[in-house]
């Protein structure tokens, strides 16, 4: 889960940057940005930044437009997803066909590994993952932040869990895979560093 700001202090900033004070705005932008940061990447990578700066641009433009100070964390929320989708579809970043072989649960390395598999995934698999199964939204939550009908969330929620699974569980056709491209890669340095595979080296060929 992503931690906010005290709701009654957010609610002083937002009242005050929406009547022109510029400290405020100032200080509000602050006060959301890390919010902002735990929204956008799981879902944008390497292009969270885009996305937060994109997001808080949004915030800058239509914040006057945010009636209910209640309201803005949900609407902050909303922005921020549909932003990352947007920026790492943009981005449209290559997807490697192999995944590194995984380790078994209780692994220093694990949180590493899942976050490996998850940009294995679209952006729209990896937002309705991050609200379903980390942030718990219900499919009417997912659906009204992603912009989806329901019936959209349920079937991206399946193929989402169905590609994660299948990567998470494929590890012995990678370990097997990445072994051999190991030795290969250890027999082509050996020949490189054998005298007799160099043509200018003594008793090579002329």
């Amino acid at each position: 889960m992503v931690d906010s700001p005290d709701p009654a202090s957010l609610s002083g900033l937002i009242q005050r940057a929406r009547h022109g004070d510029p400290l405020a705005l100032h200080d509000l932008l602050d006060a959301v940005t890390p919010m902002v940061r735990g929204w956008c990447g799981p879902i944008a990578l390497e292009d969270a930044p885009d996305a937060v700066q994109e997001t808080l641009i949004v915030v800058l433009k239509h914040l006057a437009d945010v009636r209910e100070p209640a309201a803005f964390a949900g609407w902050l929320r909303t922005v921020a997803v549909r932003e990352a989708v947007r920026i790492a579809n943009r981005a449209a970043r290559a997807i490697p066909s192999e995944l590194p072989d995984l380790p078994a649960p209780g692994d220093p390395s694990l949180a590493a590994d899942v976050d490996d598999v998850l940009r294995r995934l679209s952006p729209e698999h990896r937002a309705i993952l991050m609200l379903r199964d980390r942030d718990g939204f219900t499919e009417d939550e997912a659906s009204a932040t992603l912009g989806i009908p329901i019936g959209t969330v349920r079937s991206r929620l399946f193929r989402a869990r169905r590609a994660f699974g299948s990567a998470w569980l494929g590890r012995p056709a990678r370990r097997e895979a990445q072994a051999s491209r190991e030795a290969q890669a250890s027999r082509e340095a050996q020949a490189g560093r054998d005298p007799q595979a160099s043509p200018d080296s003594p008793g090579g060929h002329r």
